[in-house]
Formats: structure tokens, sequence, C-alpha cells
């Protein structure tokens, strides 16, 4: 559909902009659509390398920019004085596709004069490129997880209110480590409890059936001293949750994860009807999934 035939024009003759769309897997296409969800929903403090579309983004931009989890004043982008660019995947949506609301928050700070933050972006539209117009597909996506906000300064010296800040958003982090040997996977401790969050890459669906097929089997817990809590819906993806022993590291559980996700392999594969037991289970997951954004 082209540019011409999304604008209409109200009684008035102004020209009306269509909304965005919907768009219910924002991130599929992208490579590393599970850590896509992780860094928009999950992870506290993170980053990643994107690297640039040349034929898609505006002359002389740089080659990769940075996605962070959060940015300083909750800032959706910023361009530094050198030049480079970093994009805040958890500073919110105002549209119905996180995809497209990042893409404004890249093409506003490659766009910006350096030295200078985004406090607030323009509108997305129909028309505003998505993230998977804008980068290149074929690069891998890396999620480094960090223990807090150290990335905004990269290691400059700093003092007084900025150093003090810095020093209030690291305490707020929340530990989070991946868990090793499983992708999208990812063990956090909130207050005095420790859970394991892993964010399945399968269609909502399939991922769904499947648990149910291994909670009717009672192979949904790692084990019976990690049990299944249940599961949250983000970015379109299923997020299955376990509670862990609160003082436990998160190399204890990668066996017991990676272990889980050959049996999670199995039931995906499976083509056989559910049985009367397994529609339960499916029931009684959905009845307590949550959907984040």
């Amino acid at each position: 559909m082209g540019k011409a035939s999304r604008r209409k024009k109200d009684a008035q003759g102004k020209t009306k902009v269509a909304p965005v769309p919907y768009v219910a897997r924002p991130f599929e296409g992208l490579p590393g659509e599970a850590d896509w969800v992780a860094a928009y929903e999950i992870l506290p403090a993170a980053t990643a390398t994107l690297t640039l579309r040349a034929d898609a983004v505006p002359d002389g931009s740089p080659e990769t920019v940075t996605l962070a989890s959060v940015l300083p004043m909750a800032w959706p982008a910023l361009r530094r004085q050198d030049g480079t660019v970093l994009i805040a995947s958890q500073s919110g949506s105002s549209s119905g596709d996180p995809s497209r609301d990042l893409g404004q928050a890249l093409l506003t700070a490659l766009s910006a004069e350096p030295g200078a933050p985004i406090p607030q972006l323009p509108r997305t539209t129909a028309e505003t490129p998505r993230l998977q117009d804008l980068i290149d597909t074929d690069a891998p996506f890396e999620i480094t997880v960090h223990e807090g906000f150290d990335f905004w300064v990269e290691g400059q010296e700093v003092s007084g209110e900025a150093a003090a800040s810095l020093e209030r958003a690291n305490e707020s982090v929340v530990p989070t480590a991946p868990i090793a040997g499983t992708p999208s996977t990812y063990w956090c401790r909130i207050g005095e409890r420790t859970y394991i969050r892993h964010i399945i890459g399968d269609a909502e669906d399939v991922a769904t059936t499947a648990l149910a097929r291994l909670h009717a089997k009672g192979e949904a817990h790692l084990d019976d001293d990690r049990r299944l809590l249940g599961m949250f819906r983000a970015g379109g993806l299923v997020v299955p949750v376990w509670e862990v022993a609160p003082d436990s590291d998160p190399s204890e559980h990668e066996a017991a994860v990676a272990d889980f996700a050959a049996r999670y392999a199995t039931a995906a594969a499976s083509d056989d009807e559910l049985t009367a037991e397994e529609r339960r289970a499916r029931a009684g997951l959905l009845s307590r999934q949550v959907t984040l954004r």
C-alpha cells in the first residue's frame, strides 16, 4: 500500500493520517525475537548492538547503534557528543506496534545533533518504518545483561547530581542473569523470592499447547522443588515462570532448564489431538495467564 492511500482528507480538507496497525508479535522477523521481548519487557539493565541498513537510514548515519533497556530520565533515545546513538527498548509504546515506535526513536536520534538527548518523540504513524525495515536482520542479536547502568557513562568519571542519579538507578536494579545453555532464559531475584523466566520463541498457540501437554503429565515443573508458577504473555510470546530457591545461583539451574527445553521441544513437535486432561491443563494455564503490555 502506497503512502497516498494511507492518507485521507476529512470534511474540512485536512489531511488525516491512518493510525498505526496493531501488531500482536511486534518483533517477529527480527533475529532473536524472544530476546527482543526480553529486552522490551523483562531485563532491567541490558544492551545489544544493532547493525543498520545503509539504504534505509539517513546518509552519514553510523553503521551500528546501541539498544539499551533503559536510558537516563526515561529518554527514548539519545545521540552522544561523539555521534553514537542509543535507543531505549523500555521507553514505552505510544502505538499498537512497539517495533514502529522504536523505529521512530532510531530515526529521530539519527537526525539529532550530537550531544542531544531525545526527551520526546514525534508521533508514530502508519508510515513510520519498523525496525525490520531499518536494521540488518541477518546480523546476530546478542544481549549483554549488566549489573547496573554504568553503561550510560561508559566508564567516564561522573560527580555531583549525575553520580547520585546513577547510584540511585543502580540500587533499583533487579538482580538478573541469563541461564547458560538455554536461549532467552533469565534468572532474577525480586525481593526475597527468586524466579526463572523462559521466553518461548514459538507462536503462542503452539507454546501454550505444548505446555499443556507437559503440565498434564506433571512435566512442566523443573523438578519437585522448582515448580511452574504459571505463564505470562509478552510481545506475543509465552513466558513460563518457575520459582526456585531464594539463595540459588543461576548456574545451579542450567541442567534442569535444559532438560525442560528438551521436553518442551518434543511436546511442541507433537500433532496429536489433545486429550481431555490436556485440554483442562490448557484451560487452566490460560485462565492464570497475565499479559504484559
